[in-house]
């Protein structure tokens, strides 16, 4: 491995400890360190490298920066630069999941975490709004995003969220001709990894089913949901809940909620929330079943979309210029944000309607929109106040 590699994962292990704030956050660092700083590659590709992540479903940040391993070192440094972004978050959050199994196996209370669930729930609520209002600029896909929303709250079914995804493309796709027409040359598809994504779908599905083994379908579970997600890490909350709270009772909702605001408090990939509830999903077999539990779920939400960006970044510049792909974003993304601001109220409906936990809601979602207070500073504050109160 050259030096100029070396010093690449040097810097992407210091943005896996200090990037805060999500994928936008996460894309200005890289701009700031990756381009500015170092010149690993110039803006306008890192743009162009984003953009792809943003219409492949996977976490968009993660595959930004593994996409860049890539052109700098290719395969190889490539799988090494997506474990050195994930490990320090994953660490973190399967740690976090088993200190919450270890209290419970000790009839210690929770109620620390008492502020920090609606708070979880105003995080959800920002994230809805944020999505909104950077996708919605037509009154099709402002209808997208409210059908889309009522469908994702009354029928909470695992499986109606992916046909909703892809029906809201399909709908925005019939109007590519709104597009400009861009030349480019005539696709050269290698398949290899794409065949290599499906397969390990289908293999992982059967296995599962002939087994019925827990880890086998936790990673199945996690990555048949990393194939479908787009937009985020905030469009995987929906996604997760539905699946492994109402679904499968994995978790509690108190469990659930508590992880997802600890995990708005690290640095690194949201999707690292997976191996939190992956490591309670096993926490009836023990200390290495837990960490087996969190290895699997976080191998299965990360694996599909590094896959596909392996496959597609190689005809990429010209696959950019189609219409039918820049069309059916506009629905994708409007279903999306629609699911974040269904979930939203799901979430809510586990915690006690008290004035007091609803003004929290309220509070965490006018602070995040209205003042630059970092998120994990407003989760230290809220876990404090549980402390002391």
């Amino acid at each position: 491995m050259s030096l100029r590699a070396y010093i690449f994962l040097k810097d992407v292990l210091l943005l896996a400890l200090t990037a805060f704030g999500g994928p936008q956050a996460h894309i200005a660092m890289m701009l700031r360190l990756l381009v500015n700083k170092r010149r690993y590659l110039t803006e306008q590709e890192l743009i162009e490298l984003n953009a792809l992540c943003q219409i492949l479903p996977g976490p968009n940040s993660t595959q930004t920066i593994t996409a860049i391993g890539y052109k700098i070192g290719g395969p190889n440094l490539a799988y090494i630069t997506l474990l050195v972004w994930l490990l320090p978050a994953t660490i973190i959050m399967t740690a976090a999941a088993m200190g919450i199994s270890y209290l419970q196996e000790q009839h210690i209370s929770l109620s620390f975490l008492k502020f920090i669930l609606p708070m979880a729930v105003g995080f959800v609520a920002y994230a809805a709004y944020s999505i909104g209002l950077k996708v919605i600029h037509t009154k099709t896909a402002a209808t997208i995003m409210v059908v889309s929303a009522v469908i994702a709250y009354f029928f909470n079914s695992p499986w109606v969220l992916p046909i909703l995804l892809i029906a809201g493309g399909a709908i925005t796709a019939r109007r590519y001709r709104q597009h400009p027409i861009e030349e480019g040359k005539k696709l050269q598809i290698q398949w290899a990894n794409f065949i290599l994504f499906v397969l390990v779908l289908v293999v992982a599905a059967v296995v599962g089913g002939a087994t019925r083994s827990l880890p086998v379908r936790l990673f199945e579970n996690f990555y048949r949901n990393g194939s479908l997600i787009f937009g985020g890490g905030q469009v995987l909350i929906p996604l997760m809940y539905t699946e492994f709270v109402d679904f499968k009772h994995y978790l509690t909702s108190e469990e659930f909620l508590s992880g997802y605001a600890i995990m708005q408090a690290l640095p690194g990939p949201v999707f690292s929330f997976c191996s939190y509830i992956g490591t309670l999903s096993m926490r009836n077999f023990g200390f290495w079943g837990q960490v087996l539990g969190s290895f699997m779920a976080t191998a299965g939400i990360f694996l599909p979309g590094t896959f596909l960006i392996f496959f597609v970044i190689r005809f990429w510049d010209n696959l950019k210029k189609y219409r039918i792909m820049k069309a059916s974003l506009e629905g994708i993304s409007a279903v999306s944000s629609g699911m974040v601001a269904a979930a939203a109220i799901q979430l809510y409906h586990p915690i006690d309607n008290t004035p007091l936990n609803f003004g929290i809601v309220i509070a965490t979602f006018c602070l995040l929109l209205f003042t630059r207070i970092p998120a994990p500073l407003l989760i230290l504050t809220g876990l404090g106040l549980g402390f002391i109160l």
